[in-house]
């Protein structure tokens, strides 16, 4: 596990992430990462634009529209 401190950036706050990250991450000034909710509170940071977040905020959608009858259906 990797310990990043947040830091106060011009006007905002964020994480310095080291060379070996990103590297890992295939990534380099400039490029996008994205930082995809996985399960309850966690997160997933990548490099892939993936159909990962699109698809799981349409499921959570569906989930919060149709709540009472998946209940139903989960009985």
């Amino acid at each position: 596990m990797l310990e990043l401190k947040v830091q106060k950036i011009g006007d905002s706050l964020g994480v310095i992430l080291p060379e070996n990250v990103i590297q890992h991450l295939n990534s380099a000034e400039g490029k996008s990462l994205f930082l995809v909710e996985d399960s309850g509170r966690d997160y997933k940071l990548t490099s892939a634009n993936t159909k990962y977040g699109s698809v799981m905020d349409a499921a959570k959608d569906i989930m919060e529209r149709y709540d009472d009858a998946l209940r139903e259906l989960a009985k």
